[in-house]
């Protein structure tokens, strides 16, 4: 039985993965390097998709996870979203939950707890280093590079946080607003809306460019 790092096709990315964590309904033996799934054949990555017992990933097939990620447990990546490099989605003591159209870009790290999921949804921007835990990002959102947003915080829709700023636990930061700081600050109103639509589309059409032409040079 191949591991949890099957060869698989960079568009299915073991949507299909069951609890025995073989992947996608089509995957073949990881010694064959040509992954069908439905109709077309993509570029051959490695993905570590892990399942955890009877936690399992369940992701889009128009969904992108870079090779450099790694997806855990009960997670759901939806429609057109996008994980990054060195991203870690760690869905072991409870759920995590990304909507459609969101990217969560390189080395962040979103974690849970039994009591609290993590929730990012449709249309967010999750920026570089940026640390969630048992949080909830309404749509529409951008959460700024290398920023911490902890347990019970809510990050209304058309809300930003800022680069590096530190939300902590209970915050609710209002549509609109922009926290900043560490401790953050919300500022009610200061919020861009063209910063949260225009990173949202640079990430789709990086999406669209990784998806086509991604491949390994080095083997």
């Amino acid at each position: 039985m191949p591991s949890g790092r099957a060869l698989v096709s960079s568009i299915s990315i073991l949507r299909d993965i069951d609890i025995n964590g073989i992947g996608c309904a089509a995957l073949r033996s990881t010694a064959n390097p040509v992954v069908e799934c439905g109709t077309s054949v993509d570029t051959v990555v490695d993905v570590a998709v892990y399942a955890l017992g009877d936690q399992v990933p369940d992701i889009h097939p128009d969904a992108f996870v870079h090779p450099d990620a790694v997806v855990i447990g009960s997670v759901t990546v939806g429609e057109r979203s996008s994980i990054w490099p060195g991203a870690v989605l760690r869905g072991d003591e409870g759920s995590i939950h990304i909507g459609s159209r969101t990217s969560i870009q390189d080395n962040c790290v979103l974690h849970t707890t039994s009591m609290h999921p993590t929730v990012v949804g449709d249309d967010c921007v999750v920026g570089h280093l940026v640390h969630l835990e048992g949080c909830t990002i309404e749509s529409g959102c951008l959460i700024g590079n290398g920023s911490i947003v902890l347990h019970r915080v809510i990050v209304r829709s058309g809300a930003i946080v800022a680069a590096n700023a530190v939300v902590l636990n209970d915050t609710e930061v209002p549509s609109g607003a922009l926290a900043v700081g560490t401790p953050a600050v919300v500022k009610a109103g200061r919020a861009r809306a063209e910063d949260i639509s225009d990173g949202v589309a640079s990430y789709l059409q990086k999406t669209a460019r990784y998806r086509a032409e991604l491949r390994r040079i080095d083997r």
